[in-house]
């Protein structure tokens, strides 16, 4: 006889709240018992961000999600579908995997050097874009880009990664000889750590930049630990200073914070 049917079926999603949204779905498939309390609100529940109702009523979504689905479809959706919050500049979404934040700064919410000249940067729309509006590089000598994000609203105990998320136009220069370079690191506080990206090597040439497959290119910044949220604000940060290679033709759609696996 198998033991676990004579388990309560709170009992059985007590237990199953305490693993993952992976041994959840896993478990679903068990049998008609676990998969009632594989699938309750009870363990979804505990899978979403305590401060999910808030972030969810607080973004420029249709805030009757919290009430419309179950906690399970909640969570896939945001999985799924990255919100829009802090009005227009930021997105918000759930690593399926672990269920932990992730974060994108729009170009409306970075800081850019001459990003308010529009002989340098123009705010445009793509069809492509999650934002209503990403920024173009029109042309500079001096490129600094910046995102900023408080710890707080991080994931606890979670190694974050840092990407920028990019394309470029086609008639694009600058990028192709001459490296960026990033920095992650808390404001005040700079570790000294900088990684130098080509953002558009030629074809002989190691290429770092992945597709996403969402019509979007990205590029690992580097990395940060957020272990307690306590630490103030996360700068990631793009810049090169020779003002002797102009640069032309980068489409940002933001600067990305997610949980980094492995």
């Amino acid at each position: 006889m198998d033991s676990t049917i004579a388990l309560p079926a709170e009992c059985i999603s007590n237990i199953i709240s305490l693993t993952t949204p992976r041994d959840a779905c896993r478990l679903s498939v068990v049998s008609t018992v676990f998969k009632s309390a594989a699938d309750s609100d009870y363990v979804w529940e505990n899978f979403l961000p305590s401060d999910y109702k808030q972030i969810i009523s607080n973004s420029v979504s249709d805030s009757s999600l919290i009430t419309s689905l179950s906690k399970k479809d909640l969570y896939f959706h945001l999985c799924r579908n990255p919100i829009i919050i802090n009005n227009g500049t930021m997105s918000f979404a759930l690593e399926p995997e672990s269920g932990k934040k992730c974060y994108m700064v729009g170009a409306k919410g970075l800081s850019i050097a001459w990003g308010d000249e529009p002989n340098h940067w123009i705010l445009t729309s793509l069809p492509e874009s999650r934002f209503p509006e990403v920024a173009e590089l029109k042309y500079v000598w001096w490129f600094d880009v910046k995102a900023m994000i408080e710890t707080k609203i991080l994931s606890l105990r979670t190694n974050y990664a840092s990407y920028l998320v990019f394309k470029f136009v086609e008639s694009k220069y600058g990028f192709e000889r001459r490296p960026v370079e990033s920095g992650v690191c808390i404001e005040g506080c700079d570790n000294g750590l900088r990684r130098r990206l080509l953002l558009d090597p030629s074809r002989n040439m190691a290429r770092l930049s992945q597709d996403r497959g969402d019509g979007w290119m990205e590029i690992e910044m580097g990395e940060f630990f957020n272990e307690n949220g306590d630490d103030g604000m996360l700068v990631c940060s793009l810049f090169e200073f020779d003002g002797f290679i102009t640069k032309h033709g980068l489409i940002i759609q933001g600067i990305e914070l997610r949980p980094k696996s492995g």
